[in-house]
Parts: structure tokens; sequence; C-alpha cells
């Protein structure tokens, strides 16, 4: 795969991955959407199949990383660090457009939330917030959450029955699910250093009414976590495995 074809890719996918991610964020969260406190499990499926979207748009171009932890986990086990700047700014770049698309499609909603009296947070329709701060936690929350996500995804290649199939972005969109529904309790599962500081930074310069804060005192939480995790998922395969 070309330079050019992975970041492309990575783009393409991370941003159809936001799109459904913050999208299903923003219909359980803003009033006047039909999906209005539709719950966690709608949010944890909106994710997963965000991920099932973006991983099998970027497959024939970028392999479908969609995700620096994951793209790090990988380097740490096989030794091959060249691309991956390519595959960190595409996801990024991915995620920021991701953001920004979910924005125009709930900008009848966002506008809404002009009312004082009814206007709600929005920075939890792009980005993670712990229930309880406490940065040990957290971190470590995130570090189990991505590690409980690469280690599989790097054992997924073994199985050669589920790459000739296509069905390993399936199998990885359920993966995310599970970790939504388990593990994403206490931090709202970044599981993914892009997924949640682009969209932070497109709401820290969108014109949303009634915004808020974006919480940057919390942001190297989601960023270093899953960076973590990453890691230690490639070591943890490449000793094991």
């Amino acid at each position: 795969m070309s330079n050019g074809d992975i970041f492309v890719g990575e783009i393409i996918g991370t941003a159809v991955l936001i799109l459904f991610g913050a999208g299903v964020c923003a219909a359980v969260t803003l009033n006047h959407s039909k999906a209005k406190a539709a719950g966690w499990v709608a949010i944890a499926f909106g994710w997963g199949f965000g991920v099932l979207a973006g991983a099998y748009t970027a497959a024939p171009l970028s392999g479908g990383h969609l995700n620096p932890a994951v793209t790090l986990g990988i380097a740490v086990d096989t030794g091959k660090w060249d691309k991956v700047w390519v595959y960190v700014l595409g996801q990024m770049v991915g995620a920021m457009l991701g953001a920004v698309l979910c924005w125009l499609a709930y900008f009848a909603q966002f506008q809404a939330n002009r009312d004082e009296e009814t206007a709600l947070p929005t920075l939890g329709i792009f980005s993670t917030a712990p229930e309880i701060r406490n940065p040990v936690a957290n971190l470590m929350s995130e570090i189990i959450a991505t590690i409980a996500l690469v280690l599989p995804i790097l054992a997924f290649g073994l199985t050669k029955g589920l790459g000739e199939s296509g069905t390993t972005a399936l199998i990885v969109a359920l993966l995310v699910v599970g970790i939504g529904l388990s593990l994403g309790g206490p931090t709202g599962y970044a599981i993914n250093p892009a997924r949640d500081l682009g969209p932070r930074i497109v709401h820290s310069l969108l014109p949303i009414p009634n915004k808020g804060t974006s919480d940057w005192s919390y942001a190297w939480v989601p960023v270093s976590g899953p960076l973590i995790g990453g890691a230690l998922a490639g070591l943890i395969y490449n000793v094991a495995f």
C-alpha cells in the first residue's frame, strides 16, 4: 500500500466511523431528535456499526486501522514503523472531518440548543468524559479497555478464514459493541486517541450554541490511555503468540 492510499483510506474510514459514532451520541443527547434518550445500548451499537462501515470502506486502501492504538499495537508487534505517521495523520484528519459532518447533520438540533432553559452539554457528543473524575482510575480503565480491543484484533490475524471471508471487520465491530457494553461505563471508552482528540478539537472550534467547555484538563487521558494499552497489547501478542 502506498502512503497516499493509506492516508486517503484512513481519512475516509475514520470520518465514517466518527460520523456514525458522534451521530448516535447526538441522536441520543440533543433535543428534537427522534432518538432522544435511546440510551447506552443504542450508543454502543452505533459506535460498533461505525467501526463496521468505516473499516469496510477503508480496507481496500489502507487495511482500515482507524485507530492510532491499533496502528501502534501492530507496529510494536511487527517492528514496522515506517508508515505509522501516515496512518495516524490520516486518522486525525478523518476524525476531525467526521465530527464536522456530524455537526452539519444535526445542525438544526445544535442551533435549537440556544435556549438557555433547555440547553444541553454538547462535549459528550464529540468526546469522552469520566463518570468519576479520578485520573489514575480513568487512565487504567482506558488502558484495560484498549488492550481488550487491540489484543483480539492482533489475534484475529491468526485465523486465516476471517480475512479470506471478509468477516474480520464484522467481528471487530461486535468486539467494539461488547467493550462499550461491558467496559464503557467508567469513561465512555475512547479506546482510540484520534476518536477523542480530533472531535474535541472540532468541538472547541465550531460555533455551537451553549457548547460549554471542551475539558482540555481531561483530554490527555483518552489519548495516553489507549496508546499505552495499544503498545502493551502489541508486546503481549509478540511474547505470547
